[in-house]
């Protein structure tokens, strides 16, 4: 009876699984997390049998042994580095929560300075990218301009195209991108809208120095005020990092290859913008004024949600790894609160959002099915209510998400990963031969 080799990374192992198949045995070593998550190590599967597993979306299949992010989705956990997402947006700030992923380990206050000092210092863009803003349409789409300014950016970097990069080159190369993406959004959005760009303030924090150049005009500085600087620290921790998802699995994909890390990052960007991944919170804005313009109560939604014949959602509500309340949702939501009160927004939008999550937590349809407001719910409303337009919200998700993204590709290195390859189950035609043209039907 063969039993496979050990492909896990410093995991404890924690017996045996063993797999039957006509007279092919083989012993599987189960391996277990620090959290007790259970895996079952099939590196060597196919070498060993020539079988491989079959996992249409990989739901089921183990990538990779990370340090950075644990999750318990029935539980509602969610804890960076092993510190618990609620302490974070409570006592953090997001460039301290980046260090953390990133590094592994919380900043003393020395290396806060100097990490928040380059963050400071790069940035501005070259001259020659600002340049490149007029080579898009005025109704591009802002993904589509992020990712590609991106790969521009390392041009002027090659220093930092190098795969090997020491500890120094790595926190510069980092520190240039999660700077330089916020100026790339900020732009994006004043050239979509013809105003001019607002270079950023070294001065300034760094959500305080988006939020000028967002909102700034040339002789009227943005009256920031402390509540929706809150707000976007708590956006951006809240969405920092969340595990295996599919635009982390991409980065740390195309990372397999050895690619750069601006090029690894950009591709990200590109699996963000689906829809299905960072649109969710832009979907909730959506439904929200389909329900406006139909003239539907949130009651009415709400029973047509329940009727699977109508085919409607409700967006925001429930989410595929969170079978409970999503940690997050508690914590964004308390800040939406503080936001719209210092506001005092009147906007219908949002009465009708405060409707149905008051209405829909009432109602034991959702409730029984664990279909609670989720982080893109609140955080729709939030980006709405502090004047972020509609086509930059899957923006906003990226500027949050790039020290995961960062974190997990070094980690990739930091292991050796081999390039990632996925198998398959062949399902065309056998073997057949060429028919020339003039004999084809």
């Amino acid at each position: 009876m063969p039993k496979t080799e050990n492909c896990s990374r410093d995991a404890k192992i924690q017996g045996t699984a063993q797999l039957v198949y006509k007279d092919i045995k083989v012993d599987l070593d189960v391996v277990e997390g620090t959290e007790g998550e259970l895996g079952i190590d099939i590196c060597q599967l196919r070498k060993n049998t020539g079988m491989i597993t079959l996992d249409p979306g990989y739901a089921n299949t183990g990538s990779t042994i990370s340090t950075i992010t644990f999750i318990d989705g029935e539980k509602g956990i969610l804890r960076h580095r092993g510190i618990p997402i609620e302490e974070l947006a409570e006592k953090s700030r997001f460039i301290e929560v980046s260090y953390l992923i990133l590094f592994g380990k919380l900043p003393t206050k020395a290396e806060l300075d100097k990490f928040s000092a380059l963050l400071a210092e790069h940035a501005a863009l070259h001259s020659n990218l600002e340049h490149h803003f007029s080579g898009f349409p005025n109704d591009a789409p802002p993904m589509a301009i992020l990712s590609a300014m991106l790969n521009a950016v390392s041009c002027y970097h090659k220093e930092f195209l190098d795969i090997v990069l020491d500890e120094e080159g790595f926190m510069e190369a980092t520190a240039r991108i999660m700077s330089k993406v916020r100026t790339i959004a900020a732009y994006t959005y004043r050239k979509a809208r013809g105003k001019p760009f607002i270079h950023p303030n070294p001065s300034l924090r760094y959500c305080a120095n988006f939020l000028h150049m967002m909102f700034s005009e040339p002789y009227k500085e943005y009256e920031l005020l402390p509540e929706i600087e809150k707000a976007l620290n708590l956006f951006f921790i809240l969405h920092a990092d969340h595990e295996q998802n599919c635009s982390t699995s991409t980065v740390r994909m195309v990372g397999s290859s050895r690619a750069n890390l601006f090029s690894s990052v950009s591709a990200g960007v590109c699996a963000l913008w689906g829809p299905l991944h960072g649109g969710a919170n832009k979907m909730v804005i959506e439904m929200l004024e389909s329900i406006h313009s139909q003239g539907k109560t949130a009651q009415e939604y709400l029973e047509m949600a329940k009727d699977k014949t109508k085919g409607i959602k409700l967006m925001g509500f429930g989410h595929r790894v969170y079978k409970n309340f999503d940690p997050r949702a508690k914590i964004i939501k308390k800040q939406v609160d503080k936001v719209l009160k210092v506001l005092n927004l009147d906007d219908h939008l949002l009465h009708i959002a405060m409707e149905l999550e008051e209405q829909a937590l009432a109602d034991d349809y959702f409730v029984s099915r664990k279909l609670y407001p989720n982080v893109d719910f609140y955080s729709g409303i939030l980006l709405r209510a502090i004047g972020i337009p509609l086509d930059m919200f899957t923006v906003m998700f990226a500027i949050g998400r790039m020290p995961g993204w960062i974190a997990n590709w070094k980690e990739l290195l930091d292991h050796n990963q081999r390039i990632s390859r996925p198998r398959q189950i062949y399902n065309g035609p056998t073997l057949r031969s060429y028919v020339p043209i003039e004999e084809r039907e």
